[in-house]
């Protein structure tokens, strides 16, 4: 099943963030909890981690891409 990975929200007043780095590939396998890509928002660089484990099918946004809160940014295909 695929299911779409989203900007996250970390902290209220956030509405967008710069996707730093992505830590894993597409066709890599991801385990839930395993760092997956970097966000930046006001001068803080945090790691996203996976919340579920699964294949990375597809980066929807690319390093430097500003990105809405709530957008989608990756697929995962789980089982």
């Amino acid at each position: 099943m695929e299911k779409e990975l989203t900007m996250p929200k970390l902290r209220p007043e956030m509405e967008k963030g710069v996707l730093c780095a992505w830590l894993k590939e597409e066709g890599d396998t991801v385990a839930a909890g395993e760092p997956l890509f970097e966000i930046e928002t006001d001068k803080v660089v945090n790691q996203i981690e996976a919340t579920e484990s699964g294949v990375l099918k597809k980066q929807l946004a690319e390093e430097g891409d500003t990105v809405d809160v709530a957008a989608p940014v990756a697929i995962l295909e789980t089982k």
